[in-house]
């Protein structure tokens, strides 16, 4: 269960999240976070509070939420305050200090150090970056060049995140597989909360690209924990994130394109292509359910309005054939972006697409 109870307007990147059930002590927590000019955003389970747990800058946890299995499953995180509104027992203080709780705030005594950490967590936050992921509904489609030809115009200061361990690695079709930086080997261990300036300084950069690769010598699925806190640091810093999937069957990377917000699907111009991405779409609780599609023309194959007709999905653009894409990436050099280049007009339609959705988001949640 998710809502939110309007204190004032601020980025969704802002909201403190509040778990409780408690009535009375959630009216007085959205009170005091009205003072310190801040929205809640409340959330009890589910993928809700998984995700603003991962995001908001502060976490407020009613003591009537200390049993709360679902929290208590999430990895621990710094920004973490129980509040109560009486002395605590025993076996809930054990059960704050088990979710790293910074401190246990006593209503109303508290009330004047609660109101000046909340406002600290959420003075002048950094805007939120986008996440766009990409798939192929087949072997081939194309989605690691879509992806990579994004990144590529989006630069300066995005992050390209390699999502297929068995791909060869994402950092060739830069040319970045000689550059200094970490690898998924070296961060397949991660979970919860990253500094994105860090973990930014530390991959491979190439045109103002960081790439995050898998590795061509040890391949391996990456961990859902390691994806969300790679894609969570980068994105906590404002920076932009590519994810490429270009293997897009389930489960690989779900709760990610779940998260993002524009999924895109690449599909050829052929029945099958196409009837494989219906499949992909329509399964049930599919991440994918609501991607839009860049068809690839195929000659003599099905067009931009055969591919939408069998898929049920709109059709973002369609990318003719790139006769430049072979050669480039033969050589190390990134896709050829120009305004007027094939891919450059797709990556644009694109980045259209997922800053205009990000606009309308933001202007909802002022409202």
């Amino acid at each position: 269960m998710s809502l939110s109870r309007t204190a004032t307007s601020r980025a969704p990147s802002a909201r403190p999240l509040v778990v409780s059930a408690d009535e009375e002590l959630l009216d007085e927590l959205l009170r005091l976070l009205a003072a310190a000019g801040a929205e809640a955003e409340l959330a009890t389970g589910g993928p809700a509070l998984r995700r603003a747990h991962r995001t908001a800058p502060l976490v407020l946890v009613g003591a009537d939420a200390l049993g709360n299995a679902g929290l208590r499953a999430l990895p621990r995180r710094p920004g973490v305050v129980v509040v109560t509104t009486g002395e605590l027992p025993a076996a809930e203080w054990a059960s704050a200090v088990e979710l790293g709780a910074e401190r246990v705030a006593v209503l109303p005594g508290d009330e004047s150090w609660l109101l000046a950490r909340s406002s600290a967590a959420v003075r002048s936050p950094v805007d939120r970056g986008w996440l766009v992921a990409v798939g192929g509904s087949c072997g081939g489609a194309g989605a690691s060049t879509v992806a990579t030809a994004v990144a590529v115009a989006a630069a300066p200061g995005v992050l390209l995140v390699d999502g297929d361990p068995w791909g060869g690695g994402l950092d060739l079709l830069l040319g970045a597989e000689r550059a200094e930086g970490l690898r998924w080997p070296d961060l397949a261990g991660l979970r919860g909360r990253v500094a994105g300036d860090a973990l930014l300084a530390a991959l491979p950069e190439v045109g103002g690209v960081h790439v995050l690769a898998s590795s061509r010598d040890a391949p391996a699925p990456v961990p859902d924990e390691a994806l969300a806190a790679v894609i969570g640091a980068a994105r906590s810093v404002g920076c932009p994130v590519v994810l490429d999937l270009s293997r897009a069957g389930p489960p690989e990377g779900a709760a990610a394109v779940g998260d993002a917000d524009l999924a895109v699907l690449v599909v050829p111009g052929r029945l099958r292509a196409a009837t494989a991405a219906r499949l992909l779409v329509e399964q049930p609780g599919s991440p994918w359910a609501s991607a839009h599609l860049v068809v690839g023309r195929v000659p003599g194959g099905l067009g931009r309005e055969g591919v939408a007709d069998v898929v049920g999905r709109p059709v973002l653009a369609e990318l003719p054939h790139d006769r430049s894409v072979v050669p480039r990436g033969e050589r190390g050099e990134p896709p050829a972006v120009a305004v007027r280049s094939p891919l450059g007009s797709v990556a644009r339609r694109v980045l259209t697409e997922v800053r205009a959705g990000t606009s309308q988001r933001m202007g909802a949640d002022v409202r």
